[in-house]
């Protein structure tokens, strides 16, 4: 196992530095890339959830990296966390030597969200498979949490219920507990995707239930890993 780690400057996100890590197993058959919830970082996932732990017993490398509180797509500041996971941290992990021909994603809440919304964008020809967490979903541009979306044209621009026929496409797991506010999302985009393995049971929206749902979503995705 290695831990790698440094900072990323991004056009993409110009004028902060994005801390990333990755946990590396020997001879890793895939890589998933991590993505932290509103208010966290990509330490979240190596300080909390133990994802050395989970790269050691899967051989999936895990990799994260700062996203702030931008919701993972473009903002009307020209900023776009989506685009620097895509375009600029993908490539470092292949220099570091990480198999990233194919990946897969995953994230908690808000990283959730951005999971299924990248996954969506690069499409099978460049995911595996996305887990999804907690997903902060919300069916209506006037539900969602002040901050996520710069307007009503910025909800629709980048509304993963608008982008159901990419996900069908690809294998999705979606985990939401039952006391979580976001379980009517969560609910209702299964509804859409006949294909996705859904795990909706007790838990609410915190690090309790992330730390238990870890492991079983890391478990699927390997399991269309490349080199699985």
């Amino acid at each position: 196992m290695e831990i790698l780690d440094g900072t990323l400057e991004s056009r993409h996100w110009p004028g902060r530095p994005a801390r990333w890590a990755a946990a590396v197993p020997t001879a890793a058959r895939g890589t998933v890339i991590a993505l932290h919830g509103r208010g966290g970082s990509a330490a979240d996932w190596f300080d909390g959830l133990d994802a050395p732990g989970h790269a050691a017993r899967t051989g999936l490398a895990v990799a994260a990296i700062d996203g702030g509180d931008r919701y993972w797509h473009r903002r009307r500041a020209g900023d776009d966390t989506g685009a620097m996971v895509v375009r600029d941290f993908l490539p470092l992990l292949t220099d570091r030597g990480l198999p990233t021909k194919k990946v897969g994603f995953t994230g908690l809440s808000m990283g959730g969200y951005g999971a299924l919304l990248l996954a969506s964008e690069v499409g099978r020809a460049r995911c595996y498979g996305v887990a999804a967490m907690s997903s902060a979903l919300w069916t209506r541009p006037g539900d969602s949490a002040p901050g996520a979306f710069d307007d009503r044209e910025d909800f629709l621009r980048h509304d993963v219920f608008a982008r159901t026929a990419a996900l069908r496409a690809l294998p999705v797991g979606l985990w939401c507990g039952t006391a979580d506010p976001f379980i009517g999302g969560n609910r209702a985009l299964a509804a859409r995707l006949p294909q996705a393995k859904r795990v909706f049971g007790a838990g609410g929206h915190d690090g309790d239930y992330w730390s238990a749902t870890l492991g079983p979503a890391l478990d699927w995705l390997a399991t269309f890993a490349p080199g699985a």
